[in-house]
């Protein structure tokens, strides 16, 4: 799993995507104004949704009344949905248990739900009968006829289906990330399930996702009369979002038909747990360099002082490579540099930061340090690292300024519950806490190295820095930077080494330098193939590029996102800096995905409404990869289709069925599919059956009932 490819630009689409859509990070003035607006008219709506749910879950059932009244008034003229708010009402107005709220009840039955329940739906009359015993029982009385009418879960689950109802209604959808999420991890469930395997992000994803669902929108009496559905979209709704064959329909008639809408509507009934979701967002946007970190602002130190009568100014062996010269220790996370004298904006004041810093680096590195008082056994050693910090910041200190600023979910303070409020504001410093607890630093009398730095935003800015000059097509550059922060690298990741080459070889060639792009083979490119035999056929494809060499050959065949990914990955390893948890959960859960498909013999209807298809796309033509990520072929797209079985497992190669057998099955789609639907079995079990008894689903179905 931790070798399954992702395209991280895919990802980071989605990410940002997400974070917008929730009004997590500022937009964009350069965003489409059309864009902007569909993604505002979008955030509006969920947020009135969660206003009303949070309002029928404490009880406030007028206020929820009047939030409908206000933004969806149709939805009041469906008197199923009217009769139970008023049933609910009359419930809430007896357990305040006023003389008052008795009277108030009292006029609730006569006025409204008397009315409702005589046309809201065939059960209701009986309801409206049965509540009345409310008067009688006592809220307390868990014996009572009416304990489930008194019971809070009824508020939960009136909320539920209120925003499953507006949801639809408002085309209010959760992002695509959102709702790739849940369903990725819910297939990942079900394949470890299956398989027997335990999960190794079961940690994350059991907190992640959420058991329970709102309940699902039920159509109404005039959907009935829509035609009967596709039996592969009813089956295919039905195992996407484990519902049974009934539910899919009921699904698919509240939609109206609309596959895709029944499954987004689906999907969003499943809960997430928000504010641990906003955290693994936030801490990939950090480590991705799509936000700022954050930590010029999580402490305000003294301003810098340099001492001039002081040389030995670094002589502490706590020192870091940023300290000033006259500073003391900062703890894990904090900004050891910053000014009495800053405007208002945070993107100025991280770059006068990190000029200032830089600066500092600069002196504290050119001044003379006598033989008694240095912070470490090689005086030139601590220049040079301090010089390849400096060259590691400034490539990305022009990017730095077009980091966006995390705002988290303020927007909703004005309703959040106190413990909300208190887990939000945990939230805002958890990035930190996270972040620093990546790594450990080295401690004792080491020669001190770039892996010393105890600041973990230098870390980050060395690896964005490199990120930024490898996804440029920099690649002499990264190596020079590389190599100056550890000589050894490349020895232990030699194929990142050829990549790198590669793109220096394919960028001499589009400019035309076929002299310097052949010393650049010679030296490296061969070396490296001639002691790994995997890259000899990357190496012979390379060298085709001299045949065709144009300008754009460069950028279409090198996918030098994906370089860049991969060189962040390894080095922030070096650092000590690991990956985000969420890139965890994505090459966990893309995995099962593959494996999932696999077994079931088809290709998933879902996964470009998803986007998850654009998540696997990692095509190379040039650059190889430890690992590819192969696309299988689509053999269930149609009803007309036919599925090639031998009872064993599929895809091995990734691309066609395993013939293990010479006896193969060819099964007709509308087989399996009655198969599934007679038998409720999944996919691949209906197609093991079939290819027992040569695809003939009568056969399997008599076999089984007989």
């Amino acid at each position: 799993m931790d070798s399954t490819p992702i395209n991280w630009e895919a990802l980071d689409n989605l990410v940002i995507d997400f974070a917008k859509s929730e009004n997590l990070i500022e937009h964009s003035s350069l965003s489409s104004p059309s864009s902007s607006s569909s993604s505002s008219s979008s955030y509006h709506s969920r947020l009135i949704i969660r206003q009303i749910r949070r309002s029928l879950e404490v009880g406030d059932i007028d206020a929820a009344i009047d939030l409908l009244q206000l933004h969806a008034p149709a939805i009041l003229e469906d008197h199923r949905i009217l009769f139970r708010l008023q049933k609910q009402k009359f419930i809430e107005l007896l357990r305040k248990g006023t003389n008052e709220d008795r009277d108030s009840a009292i006029d609730c039955l006569r006025m409204a739900l008397a009315p409702c329940a005589l046309d809201a739906y065939p059960e209701a009359y009986e309801e409206f009968k049965h509540v009345l015993l409310a008067f009688i029982y006592d809220k307390d009385d868990q014996c009572s006829p009416v304990a489930n009418e008194w019971s809070e879960k009824k508020r939960f689950d009136l909320a539920g289906l209120l925003s499953s109802v507006l949801r639809a209604h408002l085309q209010a959808y959760d992002p695509v990330f959102s709702m790739a999420l849940r369903y990725l991890i819910s297939i990942h469930r079900a394949y470890c399930l299956r398989q027997g395997a335990t999960s190794p992000i079961s940690d994350l994803t059991e907190r992640l996702l959420l058991e329970e669902r709102d309940p699902p929108a039920t159509p109404q009496d005039t959907l009935y009369e829509v035609p009967p559905f596709d039996e592969v979209d009813i089956q295919a709704l039905a195992h996407a979002v484990e519902l049974t064959r009934q539910g899919a329909i009921d699904s698919l008639r509240f939609a109206k038909g609309d596959l895709f809408q029944a499954f987004q509507n689906e999907l969003c009934r499943i809960k997430l747990d928000v504010p641990l979701l906003d955290q693994l967002v936030r801490e990939y946007c950090v480590y991705r360099g799509i936000i700022d970190s954050g930590f010029d602002t999580q402490t305000t130190p003294e301003p810098i002082k340099i001492s001039q009568q002081d040389p030995g100014c670094c002589s502490s062996r706590d020192c870091s490579l940023e300290l000033d010269c006259n500073t003391g220790k900062h703890s894990d996370g904090e900004t050891s540099v910053t000014t009495a004298h800053i405007d208002g904006s945070p993107e100025s004041n991280a770059d006068v930061t990190s000029v200032q810093r830089i600066d500092v680096e600069v002196r504290c590195a050119s001044e003379p340090t006598n033989n008694h008082e240095d912070c470490s056994t090689s005086g030139s050693q601590q220049i040079e690292n301090l010089r390849v910090l400096q060259r590691s910041r400034l490539p990305g200190s022009g990017e730095r300024g077009k980091r966006k600023r995390w705002r988290g979910r303020y927007d909703e303070s004005s309703y959040i519950p106190h413990a909300a409020l208190e887990e939000h504001s945990k939230q805002e410093h958890s990035i930190s806490t996270i972040v620093s607890t990546m790594s450990k630093e080295k401690q004792g009398s080491q020669k001190l190295s770039i892996f010393d730095i105890n600041n973990m935003e230098d870390k980050f800015e060395i690896l964005l820095g490199m990120k930024e000059l490898a996804s440029k097509g920099m690649a002499a550059e990264v190596v020079e930077e590389v190599n100056a922060i550890d000589p050894s690298f490349f020895v232990q990741n030699s194929v990142l080494l050829f990549q790198l080459k590669q793109v220096e070889f394919l960028k001499l060639v589009s400019s035309g330098d076929f002299n310097a792009a052949l010393r650049v083979a010679c030296s490296h490119l061969g070396p490296l193939a001639a002691s790994d035999p995997t890259l000899l056929k990357p190496l012979k494809e390379t060298l085709l590029a001299l045949l065709h060499p144009n300008e754009d050959a460069l950028g279409n065949a090198l996918p030098l996102h994906a370089l860049a990914a991969s060189l962040q990955v390894a080095v922030g390893r070096k650092l000590g800096v690991e990956e985000p948890q969420l890139i965890k959960i994505m090459r966990a859960t893309l995995h099962s995905h593959n494996e999932w498909f696999k077994l079931q013999m088809c290709k998933d209807h879902f996964e470009g409404v998803l986007r998850i298809d654009s998540l696997k796309e990692v095509n190379s033509p040039f650059l190889t990869t430890v690992s590819t990520s192969r696309s299988y072929a689509d053999s269930c797209t149609g009803s007309s289709q036919v599925t090639i079985s031998s009872g064993t497992r599929m895809f091995e190669d990734g691309s066609s069925p395993t013939q293990a057998s010479s006896r193969d099955v060819i099964c007709d789609e509308s087989a399996i599919l009655k198969v599934m639907e007679f038998l409720a079995l999944p996919r691949a079990d209906a197609i093991h059956l079939l290819a027992q008894y040569n695809g003939n689903a009568e056969t399997v179905i008599q076999q089984i009932f007989a």
